[in-house]
């Protein structure tokens, strides 16, 4: 069998991170979007610059990050700034939050990307 490659597109990187901050753990995780924003990814209107993590009720959210609102939207397009929602498995969001509280680390995201249509941040 041929192994299937990742259909993989970077759409924004936060290249001050590196610069920034010391990087010792990547996680994937997924976006909660609404309406008109995945357009906007798709067209790479987005900026990964301010944007931070943090774990609220076992919960992670990313804050600061900007998707341009979409050309051909209507009334209903979607705030810029936002607060989102990031999906990712439990223990991970535990780990994540251990990290934070205990050591004084930060969670920033490195990159935007989408993998088979959907959009995910490392």
């Amino acid at each position: 069998m041929k192994e299937v490659e990742k259909e993989t597109r970077v759409i924004a990187k936060n290249k001050r991170a590196s610069h920034d901050y010391f990087i010792l753990d990547t996680y994937d995780v997924g976006i909660v979007l609404k309406g008109t924003e995945i357009k906007s990814i798709r067209a790479g209107k987005v900026s990964l610059q301010d944007a931070y993590c943090q774990v609220k009720n076992n919960e992670l959210f990313i804050f600061n990050m900007h998707i341009a609102k979409y050309d051909h939207g209507n009334i209903f397009n979607h705030e810029e700034l936002r607060d989102r929602k990031l999906l990712a498995h439990r223990k991970e969001i535990i780990k994540m939050a251990g990290k934070v509280t205990l050591e004084g680390l930060t969670l920033i995201p490195l990159e935007l990307f989408l993998e088979k249509g959907l959009a995910k941040l490392k």
